[in-house]
C-alpha cells in the first residue's frame, strides 16, 4: 500500500512540474509591470499639470460665467 501511495506522489508532482514550465515567466511579468507603472508615473509628472489645465477649463466653459 505504501508503494502505490508512493507512486501516486510521484505521478502527481510530476504533474506539476509540466504545469509550472507553462505559467510563464514571473519576474518578467513583475518587471513589465513595474516598467509600465514607471511611464505612467513620468507622463503623469510631465503632463498633469497640463491634462488639469484642460480639464479645469472644460468644466468652467460648461458652467458659463459666475453670477455675483
Amino acid at each position: 500500500m505504501a508503494g502505490s501511495a508512493l507512486a501516486r506522489a510521484r505521478s502527481v508532482l510530476a504533474g506539476h512540474r509540466g504545469v509550472d514550465r507553462d505559467r510563464g515567466d514571473v519576474p518578467g511579468w513583475v518587471l513589465v509591470t513595474l516598467m509600465t507603472a514607471g511611464l505612467v508615473i513620468a507622463l503623469w509628472a510631465i503632463a498633469g499639470p497640463a491634462l488639469a489645465q484642460v480639464f479645469t477649463d472644460a468644466i468652467n466653459s460648461v458652467k458659463g460665467p459666475s453670477v455675483p
